[in-house]
């Protein structure tokens, strides 16, 4: 009888050790390469530099934030609001082709998606440089909207906002339709036959039903597409000018060209610390509750 006692006790021993067992490789990866890192970059963006060509020096250096309040807020509140943007372009572009492969697409579903994600078979660059010749003052869109009069006869689409929005857009669209088609692909369509049974007609049946059972994944779209597009420099740098620098072009200019690297570890952290805020506060306004 002792003997089985002890089994057991080990048993149960072993049984809540295993989470933490299987946690273990993942706590050290992001020790490693995330908490590390940044606790580093954070520490960068206390120090200063003696001169140009010395090494920084850690000496808790608070000026490097408000460098990067007072400096540089226009690249700022412009990243945010192209951003912005580009996410409810994404949206609006991204919501109907996920519903007509979700509901319409029938044997194609497979090929529809597979569209949506071959241009990520190509180097995000390359896209860039892409979207660059298609809205050039040589491309046939400049060309047609000469021809219609939206455009005068010097005027071009090239660096100017609607450019670098509409390279945002188009190199982050696949982020925003996959999760919806995921969130689409997951509702009953008998639940609008039942709304129907039930005298509703088919646009109140998707405001009722299909919008707010699909919210998930309009939720992780939006973050996918607006985190890494308001970091983004490759479309603003490609596609834009001087006037539409975004702060990421402002921190490769620091680290790279300037070598001042506590003022670009300072932008990275504020940067960082308003895009929580902004996620903190979406959450609370479209709910996560639903994500898997």
């Amino acid at each position: 009888m002792a003997d089985v006692n002890e089994r057991d006790d080990q048993g149960r021993k072993q049984a809540r050790a295993s989470p933490w067992l299987l946690l273990a490789p993942g706590v050290v990866f992001l020790f490693l390469f995330f908490f590390f890192p940044l606790f580093t970059l954070f520490q960068m963006s206390l120090s200063y530099r003696p001169s140009r060509f010395e090494d920084p020096v850690f000496g808790w250096e608070w000026s490097n934030y408000s460098e990067a309040f007072s400096q540089y807020g226009e690249q700022f509140s412009r990243s945010f609001v192209y951003a912005g943007l580009a996410t409810l372009a994404a949206l609006a572009i991204a919501y109907p082709l996920a519903y007509v492969i979700a509901f319409r697409g029938g044997r194609y579903k497979n090929v529809l998606l597979g569209l949506v994600v071959v241009p990520f078979f190509t180097n995000f660059l390359i896209r860039t440089l892409a979207w660059k010749t298609i809205v050039g003052d040589q491309g046939w869109v400049v060309d047609t909207l000469r021809w219609i009069g939206i455009l005068g006869e010097n005027e071009s689409l090239l660096r100017r906002p609607i450019a670098v929005v509409g390279g945002l857009t188009y190199n982050f669209l696949p982020f925003m339709v996959l999760p919806i088609y995921v969130a689409l692909e997951k509702i009953d369509p008998r639940l609008v036959d039942a709304a129907r049974d039930l005298y509703s007609n088919t646009w109140r049946a998707f405001r009722k039903i299909v919008f707010p059972l699909s919210l998930p994944g309009v939720f992780a779209g939006s973050l996918l597409v607006f985190i890494p597009a308001a970091g983004d420099f490759v479309n603003a740098y490609y596609l834009g000018s001087a006037k539409t620098t975004m702060i990421g072009n402002v921190v490769q200019n620091q680290f790279l060209v300037q070598v001042d690297y506590p003022v670009a570890a300072a932008l990275s952290f504020v940067f960082m610390a308003i895009v929580m805020m902004i996620v903190v506060v979406y959450s609370k306004i479209l709910g996560t509750e639903d994500i898997a």
